[in-house]
């Protein structure tokens, strides 16, 4: 890692002092109410995460379905299954396709045509890029299955002229810090099914309180955001923590992948949402720099023997927090990782590890053989799309992989 320069990985929007004076406004302003409208949703309310916006979805599922089983991805964090297990129901493993992040389609509706136990498929779009929703759309109708969009990573996506979120049932939104618009810790629970609405609010009513302590810490949290994400200040954050976990040989703590099914579910306060009004007046511009960058590397990479890139969907409109690069051979991307994560420059991973390799996790679900999932794990690694990168440091990173490939 780098000391005096650190990009974070994913392009997460800086706080700007206008941000931090909007705490101190009395203004009456309605975050929501502007979330759907800019998502163009019936239903949406602000949660304490995007993990405890998913878990309110499943108790919500829980009052409208008999089924049991939730079908996720192989390739996915690892807070879907403890989210699943804390709702006391199942969790499913279908493998991905392995050269995107879909699913694999054959698999897919396999499963759903054997089990009758699936209450939702879990749709994750990934890194921005939004999955092929008609598709999987056609399988979960064809079942009687409900669909809920993971869009932790894809607000401001789109696919087909809609944007992500839209598509099925219910969706949910993270906006942590990293994640794009943020409130330091934050989610939005969607839905798109207005008969829905009066159960969502019996249940948010019921396991959602007020946690004025909690507020507080998230509300100095901010402050701290606000000073430590910029480049010469983040690794104390980010890097110096990183290094102490793969010290102790953590990695998955190293990497931000371990987790507990105790994550919090409070109330998030008006002063944070101020936050959330000011940065959804900037999403566009900001998505717009992102796919800047995520085209340059596009094009500079395109034509390179030995990668591949994951890129958008034909009718699709990527938010691009940060470009997937896959390598052919697993030892070309461990040795382009190790050079490059170094420089400081926002190269990283989505997840270490397909989801059913997590060692503390493998209690949660019956062994699965995912091969897509893990292979993809074993030969991808991120190119951020941050806005404290410019054209040098996207040179350098191209360069890096360059120089990885050339050797024989």
């Amino acid at each position: 890692m780098s000391f005096l320069k650190e990009i974070p990985p994913t392009a997460g929007f800086p706080l700007y002092f206008k941000d931090i004076l909007s705490l101190f406004k009395k203004d009456s302003l309605d975050f929501e109410g502007d979330f759907k409208k800019y998502l163009g949703c019936d239903y949406a309310k602000t949660t304490c995460s995007g993990t405890s916006a998913f878990y309110l979805i499943l108790e919500t599922l829980k009052e409208i379905s008999n089924k049991k089983t939730i079908i996720i991805p192989s390739y996915i964090c690892p807070l879907v299954p403890l989210a699943i297990q804390r709702a006391g129901l199942k969790t499913r493993i279908c493998d991905i396709k392995g050269d995107d992040f879909n699913y694999n389609a054959q698999e897919l509706q396999k499963i759903c045509a054997q089990n009758k136990d699936i209450a939702a498929i879990v749709v994750a779009h990934l890194g921005g890029l939004p999955l092929d929703c008609k598709q999987i759309g056609t399988i979960a109708k064809e079942s009687g299955i409900l669909v809920i969009e993971d869009c932790a990573q894809s607000l401001g996506a789109s696919y087909q002229g809609k944007k992500t979120g839209t598509f099925g049932d219910f969706s949910f939104f993270s906006f942590c810090r990293g994640k794009g618009l943020t409130i330091y810790e934050g989610g939005m629970f969607v839905s798109n099914r207005k008969e829905f609405s009066e159960v969502a609010d019996r249940v948010i009513a019921r396991l959602q309180k007020n946690n004025m302590p909690q507020e507080l810490l998230k509300t100095f949290e901010i402050f701290g955001y606000w000073i430590f994400y910029r480049p010469l200040l983040f690794w104390f954050v980010f890097g110096l923590p990183k290094f102490f976990w793969n010290i102790l040989g953590q990695s998955h703590r190293a990497n931000i992948e371990y987790f507990t099914v105790d994550f919090p579910i409070h109330s998030v306060s008006k002063t944070r949402r101020k936050i959330g009004v000011n940065q959804l007046l900037r999403l566009e511009s900001e998505i717009e720099k992102q796919r800047q960058k995520a085209q340059f590397y596009i094009e500079k990479l395109k034509d390179l023997q030995g990668i591949s890139i994951i890129k958008e969907l034909p009718d699709s409109r990527s938010s691009w927090p940060f470009l997937t690069v896959i390598f052919d051979e697993p030892v070309k991307k461990k040795e382009s990782f190790e050079k490059l994560q170094v420089l400081g420059l926002g190269v990283s991973e989505i997840y270490g590890s397909a989801i059913n390799e997590y060692e503390y996790l493998k209690g949660y679900f019956s062994k699965s053989d995912c091969p897509a999932g893990k292979s993809l794990a074993g030969r991808a690694i991120t190119l951020s799309t941050s806005v404290f990168l410019n054209e040098r440091d996207l040179e350098r990173v191209i360069g890096g992989i360059k120089s990885i490939l050339s050797k024989n």
